[in-house]
């Protein structure tokens, strides 16, 4: 794949320590659906949205307030052609604290334009890493998607069947 990774940052009022700790409460900020540990590292976690989307991902690196790494092991979408669009791609969080903040820079490497999932991907990344995981820092809470309530436009395009392929 030639195109670019999507990639977002955002900065917040908080110490790096919270904002690691914040990134590992993977239920409090993404998913309330998600089964094993999300804050050990070589443990493996699977990420549910309804049956539109299940992936198997597991943690690679995680450096304290520094780094938050993931390997995307497995990946299944309903409304792509490649139902393993993720499968064997990177995500990474990098924490920077300078001047009473702290900088979140956020990347999926190998989700690229090509990708068919990438206006979708993208479209709810930027969701949950600049509103929900945000809000989590900010505030103390989340907006992490729960077992059938579609937090972002896209997902209850896809929760309601509109962009499925068949």
């Amino acid at each position: 794949m030639n195109g670019q990774n999507f990639a977002t940052t955002l900065s917040v009022e908080a110490s790096a320590k919270e904002v690691f700790d914040a990134i590992n409460n993977v239920r409090g900020w993404w998913g309330e659906d998600i089964d094993g540990p999300t804050d050990q590292l070589g443990e493996e976690f699977t990420y549910r949205f309804e049956d539109q989307h299940v992936c198997r991902i597991r943690v690679v690196e995680l450096v304290p307030g520094r780094k938050v790494s993931w390997l995307v092991v497995d990946n299944y979408f309903d409304f792509t052609q490649d139902k393993t669009e993720w499968r064997d791609t990177a995500i990474s969080f990098e924490i920077a604290e300078n001047d009473g903040r702290t900088e979140i820079r956020f990347a999926h490497l190998g989700l690229v334009p090509e990708y068919e999932c990438f206006a979708v991907c993208s479209n709810a990344w930027g969701f949950y890493i600049n509103g929900s995981l945000r809000s989590l820092i900010a505030a103390g809470e989340g907006k992490p998607n729960a077992k059938g309530r579609a937090r972002t436009p896209v997902e209850q395009l896809l929760s309601s069947g509109a962009t499925r392929r068949d």
